[in-house]
Order: structure tokens, then sequence, then C-alpha cells
């Protein structure tokens, strides 16, 4: 199986844990599903946020620890070759938050879920900003702009939360991508679940495009069927090879 990129081809990827989980990301999850007794959706929701800051801090302060070494795979960097090769005829989406795409040398990048090394304001306009502090047990950090004008406001992690809708800036620029690819486009999905909408349906919006679709992962997802070609096996192992041309 070859995915080949001529001079009019755009390649839209879409990327989800699989290919992290091939460079050590952990999931923090137990066999029930469970963060030290606490379900994850109770410190990755807005409400598990606003009835305690401070387990929730923990919980991000922890992943954030857990990235220290961590580095891209040969399937991150398989997709910062492509897109080195046809530049703006690429958009890698990805589901991830731990930025391993950027540190690989991917540049266009939609974090659809956000970035565990980013922080914003619970209150006011500042833009999320770049935060690797390791914020220690039984702190919940404040935002500095909101106090130099005396008020206090929680900083929160720049994470799309369970019951948040994904950045309406996001999706208008995959639209645009979609759109100016025309029949052109092709689409290839690596380590997701096919479970998490709206990315699990951008297969569909590329088949109903007439664009082409491949799939790469270590296991067939939800979603299989509604993709043309399917490799099953680690990304770091299939995709230097199905890219390479």
């Amino acid at each position: 199986m070859t995915l080949s990129l001529d001079s009019s081809s755009y390649l839209l990827v879409l990327t989800g844990a699989g290919i992290s989980a091939e460079s050590g990301v952990p999931t923090f999850r137990d066999a029930n599903g469970l963060w030290e007794g606490h379900a994850v959706e109770e410190v990755a929701s807005p409400e598990g946020f606003a009835r305690d800051p401070l387990t929730v801090w923990r919980f991000y302060a922890e992943r954030r620890a857990s990235m220290a070494g961590v580095v891209p795979n040969a399937g991150h960097r398989a997709l910062a070759d492509a897109e080195q090769r046809i530049s703006d005829r690429f958009l890698l989406v990805t589901q991830n938050i731990d930025g391993l795409h950027a540190a690989a040398g991917s540049q266009r990048v939609v974090e659809l879920h956000g970035n565990l090394m980013r922080s914003r304001c619970t209150v006011c306009d500042r833009p999320p900003f770049e935060d690797r502090t390791v914020y220690r047990p039984g702190v919940a950090p404040m935002c500095g702009r909101c106090r130099a004008e005396g008020r206090d406001a929680l900083l929160r992690p720049d994470i799309v939360w369970f019951g948040e809708l994904i950045p309406r800036d996001a999706m208008a620029r995959i639209a645009a991508f979609v759109d100016a690819a025309g029949a052109q486009l092709r689409f290839l999905a690596v380590g997701t679940s096919g479970l998490v909408y709206p990315a699990a349906g951008l297969v569909d919006v590329v088949r109903a495009r007439g664009g082409r679709t491949w799939l790469v992962n270590a296991e067939r997802p939800a979603n299989v069927d509604s993709f043309d070609e399917v490799a099953i096996g680690p990304a770091g192992t299939v995709l230097p090879a199905l890219l390479a041309g």
C-alpha cells in the first residue's frame, strides 16, 4: 500500500492517541478507566474544575511531568517530511495534546483538543500561552494579568474538556482546506478509535468530495469500513514506507 503525492495532491491527516502511544505517552487510565479513583471525566470537565481545581491541576501537572524525555517517533517524523514536500497542500489535524507533531517539525497543525503545555485564563481574554510548569500539589495557578488589574482569576489548562466545543476557528481551517483541495484531496487517519466526533466524521467528508482515504492503525477502529485502503500495524513502521514516494 502506498500513498503517492503528486504536484497537485492535497493531504489531510488526522492523528489520534495511537501514534503517541508508540513514543510512550501514558494514558493515565487504569483497567477501570480511572485516575486515582476518579473517573477521568471528573478531572477533564468544566464541572470538575469548578468543583475541585486543585485536583484537576494535580492531574495535569502529572501529565506534564510524564512528558519529560518523550520524543517524536518515526511516524511523527514521516508526517513532518511529507509536509516539507508538499507545503501548503498539507494539513495535520490531531486529537492529541502532547505537542509531539510540532516537536517533529510539523508546522501546519490543528490541535482539536488543545495543548497540554499551554494555559489560559478562566476570566480575561488573554490568549493561551506556553506553560510547561509542573505545579506542585495544592497549587492552582492564578492569572498574572488579572492580578495586576486587581482581581483574582484561576488559570486552566488550554484543553478542550468533556462537554466543551471544538474551537470554531479549528473547524473553519479544516473546512477551508477541504474546499481548496477539491477532488485532489487525500485523507490519512493514523492511530484513531473512529469513535470521537467530529474527527471521526472527516473520512466521510472527504469521501463525499470524491477524495481517496487511507487508514493506519494498530487495530481496526470503529469506522474502518469507511476507508479505501487500510494498513493494520504500528505507525512508526507503516508511515515511513507509506509516505516515502
